[in-house]
């Protein structure tokens, strides 16, 4: 069987033609099915022989939602959802002026090892499909009450690493007769897959690349991203200004700051140095900190330095806010809290 949230409407449309049905059919499913309407007896302008072979030859994927954490300080709400497999992911939804963006996960777990990061510490157990990550989008949408207008590929998982599923998903999401989501207002993240940048770059697809470089020389970068051992920062560096060519659209660097690692004015200056020539933007993060590793974020007085350094040589900096610190929405950090505990009963 297949979950109908992986198809298009196009898609939709052929089935019907070679099930004798009429092709408009597909477009009210499709209204049903992003109003929130997941199950197919619900769907009360559908006749009822229609639905009985929908019920054969499709599969609704809508995760559960084992929990929903809401913070108090700024509205981001944290969901644990788990799929019919029994896999575990998490989203993120934040409240901004300009509209709710969340972030969405890829895959189950992450295989790319950064160091700094909750979701690598299990390995990766599966790429997502294009309507697994649609579904968040939904249930999530759903929960909250409000239309979600931002989307941002950061969640678990690398999101190059499952590309088929996550440009169907793009598609998807920026289809009009479904989310409607502009291109324009999806991320996605990246540890950098160099040879996934360019095949990305030539889609000529007008959403924003974000690059998670943390690091601004190769000995550097290889201490806490195994990527690096494969890509040098020169072979990303070049992918992103093809990328930036063949798009016209702004790369972000993504920079996590770690306490006395990559955080000096020199770190700052080498960095400029590296991207000074390329559209680009710079962001500031200070990393979560996660009890299985050592490193410790950034004191306020280092970031604020590497801020200014990077301002001085004409970069465009930010410094990210931190979202849901009160609730670990940091990427990662529920789903391994909730595999701990269940392992810990597990064992009793």
């Amino acid at each position: 069987m297949v979950n109908i949230l992986d198809l298009t409407l196009d898609e939709l449309k052929d089935w019907m033609k070679n099930n004798g049905e009429s092709s408009f059919r597909a477009k009210q499913i499709m209204d049903w099915l992003y109003k929130g309407i997941w199950n197919f007896d619900d769907m009360k302008n559908i006749p009822s022989t229609l639905r009985e072979k929908l019920k054969d030859a499709f599969y609704l994927s809508i995760p559960e939602v084992l929990n929903m954490l809401v913070s108090e300080k700024d509205g981001t709400s944290k969901f644990l959802l788990r799929y019919s497999d029994g896999n575990i992911i998490e989203s993120v939804v934040m409240k901004y002026k300009h509209g709710n963006s969340i972030c969405v996960s890829t895959q189950v777990g992450c295989k790319m090892g950064c160091k700094f990061c909750a979701s690598t510490l299990e390995g990766v157990v599966r790429n997502l499909s294009s309507g697994e990550i649609l579904s968040q989008i939904l249930v999530c949408q759903n929960c909250v009450g409000e239309r979600i207008s931002n989307v941002v590929l950061m969640g678990s998982g690398e999101p190059l690493d499952n590309y088929e599923n996550v440009i169907k998903f793009i598609k998807l999401a920026n289809a009009d007769y479904g989310l409607n989501i502009g291109q324009r207002h999806i991320t996605l993240s990246t540890c950098g897959l160099v040879p996934k940048i360019y095949e990305l770059a030539d889609l000529d697809m007008q959403i924003t690349l974000a690059i998670s470089l943390h690091a601004s020389n190769d000995e550097l970068r290889k201490s806490t991203m195994p990527v690096a051992y494969k890509y040098s920062v020169k072979e990303l560096i070049d992918a992103c200004k093809y990328y930036t060519k063949k798009t016209n659209r702004r790369v972000t660097f993504e920079y996590a700051l770690i306490n006395n690692t990559n955080d000096s004015i020199d770190n700052a200056r080498e960095l400029a140095e590296l991207v000074k020539n390329i559209l680009c933007h710079v962001n500031l993060i200070p990393i979560n900190e996660i009890t299985e590793k050592s490193y410790k974020k950034s004191s306020l007085r280092n970031v604020e330095n590497f801020y200014n350094t990077l301002v001085n040589y004409g970069i465009e900096t930010t410094i990210r806010k931190e979202m849901g610190s009160d609730i670990n929405a940091a990427c990662g950090q529920l789903r391994r809290s909730f595999i701990n505990k269940t392992k810990n009963k597990d064992e009793v």
